[in-house]
């Protein structure tokens, strides 16, 4: 089940061009492909007369042709053209859904389009500030259910065993947990003083010696996680610390897009607060985040199929609080708006 008045990531940008593709949301085949305008389009991909995917159609004059017997959709959807007596039969039309590019991702609504606000996209403070660097990657294909890369994201604990030879310090095997609840959705965060910098972060930080060091681990609902690391000089961090000049900073935006029951599509990009045009620096970022993502994946996929294969109960661990909070609050969300009505789908 999925909480469908929400924006979810369709593609990045630059993925959209003017040959349909198929993309899958939510369980749905959406076509999506821009407009003579430059406007990204995603309707619904099956022709209302053979159900052909239109994604194998082609864009005439700034409308969608379906491959089969040219039918041809406007961007809203409605059917222009059809071919016989030239009759447009009344029910010859596909859904549209809406879109809106932001952050150089194209984010699609699956719910009420009376209710897609682009407003309610997630803020992103520093993404145009030139004094931020980027980092980014191509998408990640997951085989498993969405709720497992969010419970992966909201432990810390993780880390110590699945990125031991890049996000991981001794430190994180036993550190306690603070979790705390947001309108928004589930943080999951803590202070490590006075240890090692992890790996990867030790090729970064312009200090020497050990560090206090800050897993801030959030997911909002449905499925966008902020992950913020912080790197300061032993005795400047922690909840009351002044943070020297030198704390390096990474917020990590993660953006789950469930594609079925059992598939996620993972977005993802960091934001750092030094060496803004180090073109080398992000590239290594980026490879190095990669190596660690390819790490989950594997994980998460087998653990996909461990659940799905069971053959006796799983059990939770006290650092499940945060995960099993956010799943029991998603349900309600699900619940209430299955119950009001309110996903209905146009």
């Amino acid at each position: 089940m999925f909480l469908r008045n929400a924006w979810y990531v369709a593609a990045w940008s630059s993925e959209i061009g003017r040959t349909p593709r198929q993309i899958r949301v939510l369980g749905e085949k959406v076509c999506v492909f821009r407009s003579d305008g430059d406007r990204v389009v995603a309707l619904e991909d099956a022709c209302p007369h053979r159900k052909l995917p239109l994604s194998r159609g082609r864009i005439r004059d700034g409308n969608l042709e379906c491959g089969y017997h040219g039918l041809t959709f406007d961007c809203s959807g409605q059917c222009v053209w059809a071919p016989g007596s030239g009759r447009i039969p009344p029910d010859a039309n596909v859904r549209p859904y809406p879109v809106h590019e932001k952050y150089g991702l194209a984010w699609i609504w699956m719910g009420d389009p009376a209710l897609a606000d682009p407003a309610k996209i997630i803020a992103i403070p520093n993404f145009d500030d030139p004094a931020w660097g980027i980092n980014r990657g191509p998408a990640l294909e997951l085989a498993c259910n969405y709720l497992f890369v969010c419970d992966n994201l909201l432990d810390p604990t993780h880390v110590a065993w699945v990125h031991a030879t890049s996000f991981a310090q001794d430190a994180a095997r036993d550190a306690p947990l603070q979790v705390t609840g947001t309108k928004d959705g589930i943080i999951v965060h803590r202070w490590m003083l006075d240890v090692e910098p992890a790996p990867f972060y030790r090729k970064i930080v312009a200090f020497e010696g050990n560090c206090d060091r800050l897993q801030h681990y959030e997911v909002r609902y449905p499925s966008l996680a902020f992950i913020r690391a912080v790197f300061t000089p032993a005795g400047t961090g922690g909840p009351e610390g002044p943070l020297a000049d030198s704390t390096f900073i990474m917020d990590s935006y993660n953006f789950m897009t469930p594609t079925t029951e059992t598939e996620t599509r993972y977005y993802w990009f960091q934001l750092r607060n030094i060496r803004p045009g180090d073109e080398d620096l992000s590239e290594m970022m980026s490879e190095d985040v990669r190596e660690a993502f390819e790490e989950d994946r594997a994980v998460l996929n087998e653990v996909q199929i461990g659940m799905d294969t069971a053959t006796s109960p799983h059990i939770n661990l006290p650092i499940d609080a945060g995960p099993l909070r956010f799943r029991r609050q998603l349900e309600a969300m699900i619940a209430e708006e299955a119950a009001t009505g309110a996903g209905t789908r146009a």
